[in-house]
């Protein structure tokens, strides 16, 4: 417990949690939705780095599953918004009834499983497919690609369904609750923070535990741990699993503070951005996640605001500085230079210095050189 409290990494953490806590006091509503909107994005990064910093699943097509989350609160609050009735995007599109698979997001009991179920048994088909015929590396990631250029494209083409290109927006209430209302936005704000605590502390505990441990052998080494008896298509598809399903909650947290869905969510292009952050705060750290994804899209808010047309550039080349000269993120550097400013002034390591120095003198007078 006391190893717990005195990690620096989770000092850090509940620093930024205290920080965040305290932004409704600090800053308007309009700054308040968008870091709403970058805590679910933090949460959305502690997923991935499941996967990618401890596992080395490099997917390039996660954005699918936080896509598909976000659409199931999506398809409620729009059903909410309409009173149950058709929504107006289907009545421009020709259609006359409600479409069955839109029916169970009238419950927002039903919705919520949704949210989970949907994006947890499309990751566990994909993820039983590829583990089990030991597709690795570049080629999952080749796949990954590949599915959010399919979900993309199926949803862009039923327009009649998901509202096209255009997405679906429109919404107005949340579980009753108004969401023009500032008390609402706040309450959202803080929810998601403790989504974050809770998303933090359960990644916390599952890399510390056995399971944890069987991830790291398989990111080192997938075959040794294969032949020391770990079936690690069984643990990969475990954590795709999990990862997936973060992601879709985040998704679902991300709706209410953005006000519209879209299949642009689901991109590729946004998947990548994801890597980014990860890579940026440093994989395999997860405070590393947290950090990356809220500190890369301040910089992009703040470069699209002043520079709207550069924003873009921006991204590539933070990726780019981070893969050349950071290859562990923030977080790893600053791990490497306590570790140089400890060896340097730590007066134990001054002691076992003279202290082995003089043990080499005594030997050498000994054997009389």
């Amino acid at each position: 417990m006391k190893k717990v409290v005195t990690d620096p990494r989770n000092i850090t953490f509940a620093l930024i949690i205290v920080i965040l806590a305290a932004l409704p006091f600090c800053i308007s509503m309009f700054r308040l939705t968008l870091m709403g909107k970058f805590t679910a994005f933090a949460i959305l990064a502690l997923g991935l780095d499941l996967i990618w910093g401890y596992t080395d699943i490099l997917s390039l097509g996660h954005g699918v599953f936080f896509g598909l989350g976000a659409y199931c609160m999506g398809m409620y609050m729009k059903l909410a918004a309409s009173g149950g009735a058709l929504p107006d995007f289907m009545g421009w599109s020709g259609l006359s009834e409600l479409p069955f698979f839109w029916k169970a997001f009238r419950s927002p009991v039903f919705s919520m499983l949704l949210i989970i179920l949907v994006p947890l048994t499309l990751a566990f088909i994909i993820g039983a497919v590829t583990f089990r015929n030991r597709i690795r590396g570049v080629y999952f990631s080749i796949i990954s690609q590949a599915l959010a250029l399919v979900f993309v494209t199926l949803f862009v083409g039923m327009q009649k369904y998901t509202g096209g290109t255009n997405g679906i927006t429109g919404f107005t209430t949340l579980l009753g609750m108004s969401l023009a209302s500032p008390m609402t936005k706040v309450i959202l704000y803080y929810v998601t923070v403790a989504f974050l605590v809770l998303t933090y502390a359960f990644s916390k505990w599952l890399v510390s535990r056995k399971t944890g441990r069987i991830l790291i052998a398989i990111r080192d080494g997938e075959n040794r741990a294969y032949f020391s008896g770990y079936n690690s298509s069984h643990y990969k598809l475990f954590i795709y699993c999990v990862s997936a399903v973060l992601a879709a909650v985040a998704g679902a947290l991300f709706v209410p503070f953005s006000g519209i869905i879209s299949p642009n969510e689901m991109s590729i292009a946004f998947s990548v951005e994801m890597i980014v952050w990860v890579a940026v705060g440093g994989r395999g750290t997860l405070i590393g996640a947290v950090i990356g994804a809220l500190l890369v899209n301040l910089g992009k808010t703040y470069v699209s605001e002043s520079f709207p047309q550069v924003w873009s550039y921006f991204i590539g080349i933070l990726f780019i500085v981070c893969v050349l000269f950071m290859k562990d993120g923030l977080v790893g550097l600053v791990m490497d230079a306590n570790q140089k400013l400890q060896s340097r002034f730590s007066p134990s390591d001054k002691t076992d210095v003279s202290a082995n120095t003089n043990k080499k003198i005594t030997l050498y007078v000994k054997k009389g050189v």
